[in-house]
């Protein structure tokens, strides 16, 4: 499916300030947050996340559909490296987080932190430390971003990266408590996790490897993670991303280290190439219905820092993919989302640190009306 971008942005002033918060303002400093930063809450509004030295840097769009958003309103979250999210179906949003404190010539105080966001444009509420799974101090500054995904029971799933190439998973369990870090018993993964939850709940998790990807499900909602059967691929490190594109199904893109494109498999099938030429950072990947068509809509930043998108039919990679510019460029990866009225929406963080938005229009096929800076 060929894709119609739309050409120089529009500018638009922005809207008042959330009561209550502080406007930053565009700041060179910001930076997406880790996997899908751009999210639909329950109410049909999105919400775009991003980190700056300071803490959690958050747009709102006024309604479902847009096309007014929010200033950028700015949480406070000292010493924070990494933030990711993850999003229930209740619509709370889960913001985690890698802090690091340096005192003195040792090394750094690590831990995750964690923060709810209970409705969309609302404050986040309190940020707790979920604590280290390493004691010992120099393993402990080691840990990696973490990831995480919500089942439907509203339970918390986090995963973390050890300094040794492990991985340890950490979840709240009833009444909201926490429970102790669970080590998921694997070695010399690289930088990068896919997590995603299907339409049952279940949560499955993919980690990159030298030489291939690792898979864990679930075999229920809740229920303890077993391995799967490996992805013989390599990846790129941090670039590799799922999406659910059947029931309970998944499929996983990622860069091809060899070739420099992008790849899509799913268990039991074959590996499709579909070229592009990206750079670091994972593929935006969301399923979108396009002229009564289920399709699979990707974008990424390739190496001269241009957005470029694609369509396809959803499980039909081999029936071919052609990128198109969008007339966007950025300094990191992009995100895809559906808005209230289910049009694709583009988010990429421009080199000023402003959130661009470029929205679907009514025109056939997959046609992106020119991006608006917010």
């Amino acid at each position: 499916m060929r894709v119609r971008a739309g050409r120089g942005a529009r500018g638009r002033a922005p809207a008042a300030e959330a009561q209550g918060h502080r406007n930053t303002g565009p700041r060179k400093a910001v930076t997406p947050f880790s996997g899908r930063w751009l999210v639909r809450g329950k109410d049909g509004r999105l919400t775009a996340y991003a980190r700056d030295r300071d803490g959690v840097v958050r747009w709102t769009e006024r309604r479902p559909g847009g096309p007014e958003w929010s200033e950028p309103v700015l949480f406070a979250v000292p010493h924070v490296t990494d933030l990711s999210v993850a999003l229930g179906a209740d619509g709370y949003a889960h913001l985690l987080g890698r802090r690091s404190v340096r005192k003195g010539d040792g090394p750094p105080t690590v831990d995750i932190v964690h923060a709810t966001q209970y409705q969309t444009g609302m404050a986040v509420g309190e940020w707790r430390s979920l604590g280290n799974p390493r004691k010992n101090s120099d393993q402990a500054a080691g840990i990696g971003a973490p990831v995480g995904a919500v089942s439907p029971s509203g339970s918390t799933h986090l995963f973390v990266r050890t300094a040794a190439g492990g991985v340890m998973l950490r979840r709240d369990g009833k009444e909201g408590k926490w429970e102790s870090w669970h080590n998921m018993n694997v070695r010399d993964t690289q930088p990068g996790m896919a997590v995603s939850t299907g339409a049952s709940g279940r949560i499955e998790l993919v980690v990159q490897s030298e030489d291939r990807a690792m898979r864990w499900c679930q075999t229920g909602a809740d229920s303890a993670f077993e391995r799967a059967e490996d992805l013989p691929v390599t990846m790129n490190p941090s670039s590799v991303v799922a999406l659910e594109t059947g029931a309970d199904r998944h499929t996983y893109y990622w860069t091809d280290p060899a070739t420099g494109g992008v790849m899509a498999h799913r268990p039991g099938d074959w590996v499709v190439p579909l070229g592009g030429t990206p750079a670091e950072g994972p593929v935006a990947a969301v399923r979108a219905m396009i002229d009564g068509y289920d399709c699979t809509v990707l974008a990424h930043r390739d190496l001269d820092g241009q957005i470029m998108i694609a369509a396809c039919g959803t499980e039909n990679e081999s029936g071919g993919v052609w990128w198109s510019p969008t007339g966007e460029r950025a300094a990191t990866a992009p995100a895809l989302a559906l808005d209230g009225r289910g049009r694709v929406v583009l988010g990429v963080i421009d080199e000023d640190g402003a959130l661009r938005v470029a929205r679907q229009n009514d025109e056939p096929g997959l046609a992106m009306a020119p991006a608006e800076r917010f």
